[in-house]
């Protein structure tokens, strides 16, 4: 059994965790930068923690996950294309283990948080640039920079801002909008025990100004699935800080839309008098009617189901979907808008399974731990927790929505998006595992004396 005063590392300021830092805050706007000096700083906890790394039981499910990728390829009926989109998920593996040994503490989420929300307002501004002024980028910064803005959006009439696709930009306004939200709030509530503190005023209007133009910015990509997230992320903070009001109000703005969308007539013309048609004609797909067959996610569900069903055990390969679906349907895609059913039906079922035992008992660890804090007595150190357990859901809310948005799209296939998600798992694995470390320790402790 390993040592557990070991597991704990030390938390002064390191080279790589400086080169985390900024790499993360220019990821989103230079991808090739971002991710290669977070490579370079996940390299180099390795080489200074190997010893300590290889002790912690989420690293030895995370490289037998490993293993059984490389062996499903080797089974693949396209092997390159397999062992190809090993890269969607060997080098994330080895950065999700460095960094969840190297985020232990409440005020490295902060950090985390502050440096991927910062980049979401210049992106933003691009997008409103883009689709209502007709912004475009030269030819030479797209090779430059890895992506190019396209006047009206990606599709045309939705955001795409810097991101190759109206979904994809979705999918990170999602996640930088439920962690400004949260940040808002924690900011917003040190400022209300400490009204002497006028920095936090101009903190709190920054905040607020970002994740007012990250919600327009959500609402301009024209997704349905962020759209539904974002609602379920702000029904989560209203929950957890017990704001009924807010809760209820939601619940009626919710409900008439929906009723607008697909309630019975006559309600339903009566309620699309009031409600905008920007929203209940996406909602019920009457902005975009009769689509291919083939373009549908039913068809997309239904087709990696029963590659699924031939090959239970070993999948038929990473990023074997796309020209199987093209053989049989005659149009490209690049996944079925499902990373479940995708896994399901490219790396089988025992793979899936371990990467979603792994991530839910992250999770877990996660959820156990706000539950510890939510139980401290004194009065100061509940005020601390109270802000660190805000912090935490808010990490939590958004690796879920980043999750469920993988359940109605795919973004592995995104370097910036990925990177994100898996940073986010990293977050919430380092400050769980820690806990549980000290715990034990301290447990330890207590039944030697």
């Amino acid at each position: 059994m390993p040592n557990q005063q070991s597991l704990i590392p030390n938390l002064q300021p390191t080279w790589a965790w400086k080169c985390a830092r900024i790499s993360t805050l220019i990821l989103p706007l230079f991808p090739a930068l971002g991710a290669g000096g977070l490579a370079i700083a996940s390299i180099g906890l390795w080489k200074q923690q190997y010893r300590r790394l290889v002790q912690i039981p989420l690293i030895w499910g995370l490289l037998l996950l490993s293993l059984w990728l490389i062996f499903s390829s080797c089974f693949a009926v396209n092997r390159q294309e397999a062992f190809l989109g090993l890269a969607n998920f060997l080098p994330f593996m080895a950065l999700v283990a460095a960094f969840s040994f190297a985020i232990q503490k409440p005020s490295q989420l902060r950090q985390l948080a502050w440096l991927l929300v910062i980049p979401s307002f210049p992106i933003v501004i691009l997008g409103l640039g883009q689709l209502f002024v007709s912004w475009s980028s030269p030819s030479f910064l797209a090779q430059v920079l890895g992506w190019g803005l396209v006047p009206g959006g990606e599709p045309p009439g939705r955001m795409s801002s810097v991101f190759m696709y109206a979904n994809i930009l979705a999918a990170y306004l999602v996640i930088v909008f439920i962690l400004g939200l949260g940040l808002w709030i924690d900011t917003y509530q040190a400022w209300r025990w400490d009204l002497k503190q006028r920095d936090r005023v101009w903190m709190l209007g920054w905040l607020g100004l970002v994740v007012i133009g990250d919600g327009m910015g959500l609402i301009l990509t024209q997704s349905r699935n962020a759209w539904a997230l974002a609602f379920l992320a702000c029904l989560a903070f209203a929950f957890y800080l017990g704001w009924r009001w807010l809760v209820g109000g939601m619940a009626a703005a919710a409900s008439s839309v929906l009723w607008a969308s697909w309630g019975p007539s006559p309600s339903r013309e009566w309620l699309r008098q009031i409600v905008p048609a920007y929203f209940w004609a996406r909602l019920s797909d009457e902005m975009y009617p009769d689509r291919p067959l083939a373009t549908l996610r039913s068809t997309q569900w239904q087709f990696a189901w029963d590659m699924m069903a031939q090959r239970l055990w070993m999948g038929w390969g990473l990023r074997n979907f796309t020209p199987l679906y093209e053989t049989k349907m005659g149009l490209w895609l690049g996944h079925p808008h499902n990373l479940f059913l995708m896994l399901l039906a490219e790396i089988g079922i025992p793979g899936t399974l371990l990467l979603s035992g792994l991530v839910g008992w992250v999770i877990f660890e996660a959820l156990r731990l706000i539950k510890n804090w939510s139980a401290v007595s004194s009065k100061e150190v509940k005020l601390c927790r109270h802000s660190d357990r805000l912090i935490l859901f808010a990490y939590l809310v958004a690796f879920g929505s980043c999750v469920l948005f993988n359940m109605f799209d795919v973004t592995v296939f995104d370097l910036r998006v990925n990177t994100i998600g898996w940073l986010l798992l990293s977050a919430i694995a380092g400050i769980a595992s820690r806990d549980r470390v000290l715990s034990g320790f301290r447990h330890r402790e207590s039944s030697l004396s």
